[in-house]
């Protein structure tokens, strides 16, 4: 019998892998699914998968169960949310949405520019960097960004003509959290953008974010400055 602050400290552990929230997620969206289908979705080995489900299940925040197989073969193992998981993460979304959305209400226009700012401080951080004394060309550096896009839970195209560059984005990985909340995810996700494409010293940079274009779809924009130094 685990105790409640053993309980705790395991989901902390559990959660402070960006990896396993990411699965974690994709449970909570398309559940039950297996190791296999889990690697496929979020572009990981399936051996490591295996790993991370183990620790979602030792934190009591996955369940895992034995289906019979499809054809011949073994009974495979497939895993779901468990109810504790799925109200835990759902108040923990309402909840900051409330306490960031009240900030906008209150600050307007300078919380918005914080909110940017905090996203640029996380694209630095979740993006790849150059190798010291090395550079990426700006084409480099916004493939980077797309594979940044996907690891968190997007889509991304990229959209290239001799007159505009964008990259079209479905869907949110907070997509109903954005909807209601759209003057607080979105502006996060621009600063993402921006801090990402600075630290790996591009030129182009991301000039607007448009939100729900389409109901699971949102453009960001791009635009080639001037020359590196």
């Amino acid at each position: 019998m685990v105790d409640g602050t053993e309980l705790a400290l395991r989901r902390h552990r559990a959660l402070a892998e960006p990896s396993r929230a990411r699965i974690l997620a994709e449970l909570a969206d398309a559940g039950p699914l297996d190791a296999r289908a889990l690697a496929e979705r979020v572009g990981l080995h399936v051996n490591t998968v295996r790993v991370h489900l183990n620790a979602l299940v030792d934190a009591q925040l996955a369940s895992v169960e034995t289906m019979p197989p499809k054809g011949r073969g073994r009974p495979r193992l497939v895993y779901r949310t468990t109810r504790d998981a799925d109200e835990a993460g759902a108040r923990r979304y309402r909840l900051l949405a409330e306490i960031l959305t009240t900030l906008v209400a209150r600050f307007g226009k300078e919380a918005t520019e914080q909110l940017v700012e905090i996203g640029q401080i996380w694209g630095h951080y979740l993006v790849d960097s150059p190798a010291p004394y090395t550079t990426v060309t700006d084409d480099e550096a916004v493939e980077r960004l797309v594979a940044l896009l996907a690891e968190i839970g997007f889509q991304p195209e990229l959209e290239s003509t001799p007159r505009k560059r964008r990259i079209r984005m479905r869907p949110c990985p907070f997509l109903e959290l954005a909807r209601r909340h759209r003057d607080v995810v979105c502006p996060i996700h621009l600063g993402l953008i921006r801090g990402a494409l600075v630290e790996l010293g591009a030129t182009t940079t991301a000039t607007k974010l448009e939100p729900f274009v389409e109901p699971d779809l949102c453009l960001v924009h791009l635009s080639r400055g001037g020359s590196r130094r």
